[in-house]
């Protein structure tokens, strides 16, 4: 009992921690509100159809940063067109044959499905592979003419209009990366602070979990307020120099000693807070008024040589991490690409033999969840199932009060651009928290707009709603039974392809000579941000069937491998001679992460180990 309530407790803080605020969610979640109910009112006076499904795409690509959102509505804008060029030509020479129709769609998908898994595209495969079978699937129910002349041009349309607003709106009231980097440096400063303040900041929270984010990604945005001249050169330069700066001072400031001399620690406290007030009056931070100390430890040292970059003093050459080639190493030999593909491909052809053989198009959210929902590993496909269908139920319920309640006193487009806005500010406010989460409030949001967003106009019908909050439904059980009977992937395998990066960043790392490691913030940044994905995927495994779940023995084998390469990428880049020691506890970590787990194999059987670069496989849609 007392277990139960512990863990109840322990659930509930993890939900109040999630939906917590922190800088930047508040403005990021009211603009993607506004910018769908923009959408919505376009959709409305323009009488493009699917509305739901172009506020849709705005949730799911809307970024804090508005380079990317401006690129990515570019691209997309561009990928569209492409489609429909594509699909005018397949259209034309599948029309007359339904089985080789279907034999378009499968081979489409499992073509385009296998890329994105298989390289750099990613995502962006499993969207051309859905909109591919998706239009095709509509071909039967209108006129050959209406499909070619008006079905594809409004399916451009559908794309490319909420992409255009977005451009216009990032320009107009987006975050530039200039004022989300500086963002981004003041909660590193502000949380280092509290750290050393707290005399154990090698167990401080919140600094392990921001070392564990994607440095590589603050990384490029510094790197397009260079390219795209939003700053002059030498401020471009010093944002990257700072960026990398603040990585090093948690980093070492997460090494201090415990025992360090509580006037020091203050001091270094000060002058970390004196560079944060700096930063956000956009100032130079100062000197650093830290005396220099003989006896002061590496860690102290690096601190202090962090503080003086941002002040302004030279940075060494960095060394950077290999660039990634567009398909991955094992795209040819591994077989998980492949299965994956297939798994797919086939959850989406039973999904729509089941409502075209029921004669009932309402349900086709089907099809498309089976795009949405399919992971590489079947306890990351069931986590995100779970979201789905909470979320779908949260959201579905809102639209549902909404139509009987608030419905019946709007009678124009603005007021359902209003309505618009309060729900998917609910959905955003959860989509733009940690991951774990976040496609929960992707969902809440779309099952709210497809319930309200019918027609051209407010409508209190509810026949529609209920038809597609049955077909993700539907499209869910048929994904859970795909990925957990056939070829099903343990999360412990997306856990290793996690441990192997770092494990290569560490190994890089090793093979520099002492005095340029403090350079090789990439690959420490690396390594610590591929430890913390493999601990967040270990933590799936409760969402696992029982019969491919792995056996706690190696769950805490993988956890303490994280914990080590973690702990060996800080001592490795404060060390400034030789470690002894060093190949040996590699090859320690080497066996943990490669060990079978032998008592679990034959419960696996058929599973295989998955691709090593396992983020790339996680799919998502556009619907």
């Amino acid at each position: 009992m007392a277990e139960a309530l512990a863990g109840r407790e322990s659930f509930l803080s993890q939900v109040r921690a999630d939906l917590a605020p922190f800088p930047g969610r508040a403005a990021l979640t009211w603009r993607i509100a506004v910018l769908c109910a923009l959408v919505s009112a376009t959709a409305m006076l323009f009488v493009t159809p699917e509305a739901a499904i172009s506020c849709y795409l705005i949730i799911f690509l809307m970024k804090p940063d508005a380079i990317t959102n401006i690129g990515t509505a570019i691209g997309l804008i561009v990928l569209a067109a492409g489609i429909v060029a594509l699909m005018v030509f397949i259209i034309q020479y599948t029309v007359d044959s339904p089985l080789l129709r279907m034999a378009t769609i499968a081979i489409a998908s499992f073509i385009f499905l296998y890329i994105g898994a298989a390289s750099q595209l990613g995502e962006i495969g499993g969207i051309i592979a859905l909109v591919i079978a998706f239009i095709l699937t509509l071909v039967d129910l209108v006129p050959v003419g209406d499909v070619v002349s008006f079905g594809l041009r409004y399916a451009w349309y559908m794309a490319a209009m909420p992409m255009a607003l977005m451009a216009v709106f990032n320009l107009v009231l987006g975050f530039f990366p200039v004022s989300q980097l500086r963002q981004t440096m003041l909660t590193r400063l502000a949380t280092t602070a509290d750290a050393v303040a707290s005399g154990a900041p090698g167990r401080h929270r919140p600094l392990l979990e921001l070392l564990r984010a994607d440095n590589a990604a603050l990384e490029q945005q510094a790197g397009f307020a260079k390219l795209l001249a939003l700053v002059g050169r030498p401020a471009a330069m010093q944002i990257a120099a700072d960026v990398r700066a603040s990585y090093r001072l948690m980093l070492a400031a997460s090494a201090l000693p415990e025992t360090m001399d509580p006037a020091r620690r203050e001091a270094l406290v000060a002058s970390i807070r004196a560079a944060a007030e700096a930063l956000e009056a956009d100032r130079a931070p100062p000197a650093r008024a830290v005396p220099v100390d003989p006896a002061e430890s590496d860690a102290e040292r690096e601190v202090l040589r962090a503080l003086d970059i941002m002040a302004g003093a030279a940075e060494e050459p960095v060394v950077t991490t290999p660039k990634a080639p567009f398909f991955f190493s094992d795209a040819l030999t591994n077989p998980s690409y492949q299965r994956f593909a297939l798994k797919t491909t086939a959850a989406a052809m039973i999904s729509y033999l089941i409502y075209a053989g029921l004669d009932w198009q309402g349900v086709h959210t089907a099809m498309v969840t089976c795009y949405v929902a399919a992971l590489s590993s079947a306890g990351e496909t069931v986590h995100k199932l779970v979201l789905r269908i909470s979320g779908c139920l949260v959201g579905a319920a809102l639209g549902v009060l909404s139509i009987l309640f608030v419905m019946p006193h709007i009678d124009d487009v603005g007021g359902l651009m209003v309505l618009v806005f309060c729900g998917v500010l609910v959905g955003a406010w959860v989509s733009t928290g940690p991951e774990r989460i976040s496609y929960g409030g992707v969902q809440i949001a779309l099952a709210f707009l497809l319930t309200v967003l019918q027609g051209y106009g407010p409508s209190t019908s509810l026949d529609a709603a209920w038809d597609r909050i049955a077909g993700i439904l539907l499209g869910n059980v048929v994904v859970y039974l795909i990925f957990t009977r056939l070829w099903p992937v343990p999360v412990e395998w997306s856990a290793r392809s996690h441990l192997k990066a770092g494990l290569a960043a560490l190994s890089r790392l090793a093979a520099l000579e002492p005095d340029r490691r403090a350079n090789a913030i990439p690959d420490v940044a690396l390594a610590e941000c591929e430890a913390g994905k493999a601990a967040e995927a270990l933590d799936l495994v409760a969402f696992e069937p029982a019969d491919i779940r792995t056996t706690p023995e190696v769950q805490a084998d993988l956890r303490r491998a994280s914990e080590e390469i973690s702990g060996l990428a800080r001592s490795l880049y404060l060390s400034r001679s030789p470690m002894p020691g060093v190949s040996e506890r590699l090859d320690a970590i080497t066996r943990m992460v490669d060990a079978e787990d032998v008592q679990g194999a034959g419960a696996r059987g058929e599973a295989e180990q998955a691709p090593n670069h396992a983020p790339a496989m996680q799919q998502a849609g556009t619907v």
